[in-house]
């Protein structure tokens, strides 16, 4: 690749996103780093209020389901390499609303990697196009086992299904056109700047506003949980040193069980609150299971940790105790998050 790259990073206002655009920025001031998002729920430019002064980062919004917005930036930017996190992602919506997930995760995909193969068609060889992708699309496992990059997708969810579909077709598209394509897949994140519809997150404000902690079913659901920076180091790894054409499962070997977890945060928050021992643990509520709920996910990540040097930076309850600290010193962000007014941002700063 050139030795100035310009990076587009797509979905860089959301939770992953952003702190992978924070990296990219500070790591390698020589990038132009092009952060793109729709700014749906999800995506909030709160999240990198102390890198939007940085003269070599770029805000854009645009959304990848609108074929010839992204046809257009990719003229206008000309990047020479794609890191594409930008997806519907919390499975409870995809019920809902699976059609949102096919325009953004399967056409939206597409759209990107049409645009693309259009810009780089004569000099293939100097780019890449970085999909970052989930475990879900590997479907459930029983109580032995771990995903490996190899292993047959089997997606329960319209969410995981969207996210196999959007996989497949990037590696198409680098065995139809010989697009210079890597994927990786993770396990689920947790840390600074989480959305609080996500279970981590969600726990830390119900607990603080004395609210239930809704439990699926009875709890029993196994997760492979990775600290968000550590995933955002991978991904640099991945980029920087990953084989074309190749795929990469990032985890941390840290399962637990989902009432393990709140019980763990339910601790840490009355020890921080100043909360008598047990006090929130009485907020927990077990609510009727998630359809399709899968049991088990475990990801293999010995492949990127042998071949590319890659570990995880910390243990689960380091990274809770960081995670919880973050929330309760922000708590202008979980306000303007949970109240709407973070949309407002954009306008502000960009309007």
């Amino acid at each position: 690749m050139a030795t100035t790259k310009k990076v587009l990073i797509t979905g860089g206002a959301g939770f992953i996103g952003s702190h992978v655009v924070r990296l990219f920025v500070t790591k390698y001031p020589e990038y132009e780093v092009y952060n793109m998002d729709a700014l749906t729920y999800a995506g909030n430019l709160e999240n990198l209020k102390d890198i939007e002064g940085q003269s070599n980062y770029h805000f854009v919004k645009g959304d990848i389901s609108d074929e010839a917005a992204m046809q257009q930036l990719f003229q206008e930017i000309m990047p020479d390499a794609v890191l594409h996190l930008a997806a519907e992602s919390h499975v409870d919506r995809s019920i809902k609303d699976p059609m949102a997930f096919i325009r953004t995760n399967v056409m939206g995909t597409v759209n990107l990697l049409n645009a693309a193969k259009e810009l780089w068609k004569d000099d293939m060889d100097s780019h890449l196009f970085y999909h970052i992708s989930t475990d879900e699309v590997y479907g459930s496992l029983d109580d032995g086992g771990y995903f490996l990059e190899d292993t047959s997708y089997d997606p329960k969810s319209p969410y995981s299904a969207s996210k196999a579909s959007s996989d497949h077709f990037v590696r198409a598209y680098h065995n139809t056109y010989g697009l210079p394509i890597v994927i990786s897949n993770c396990s689920n994140n947790y840390g600074p700047n989480h959305f609080p519809e996500k279970l981590i997150p969600l726990c830390i404000n119900n607990i603080k506003h004395n609210k239930p902690l809704p439990i699926y079913g009875k709890g029993e659901n196994v997760r492979d949980w990775l600290y968000v920076v550590d995933h955002a180091r991978a991904i640099d790894t991945i980029f920087h040193q990953g084989k074309v054409g190749d795929t990469y499962n990032i985890g941390g070997f840290n399962e637990w069980k989902n009432i393990d977890i709140v019980r763990l945060l339910c601790q840490v928050m009355d020890r921080k609150l100043d909360r008598s021992e047990g006090t929130s643990e009485k907020l927990i509520t077990f609510v009727t299971d998630r359809a399709g709920h899968d049991l088990r996910y475990a990801i293999n990540a010995h492949k990127l940790m042998n071949e590319l040097g890659w570990k995880p930076s910390l243990q689960f309850e380091e990274g809770i105790e960081k995670t919880v600290a973050w929330y309760l010193s922000n708590e202008e962000w979980l306000e303007n998050v949970t109240s709407g007014n973070y949309q407002k941002y954009y306008e502000g700063q960009y309007g």
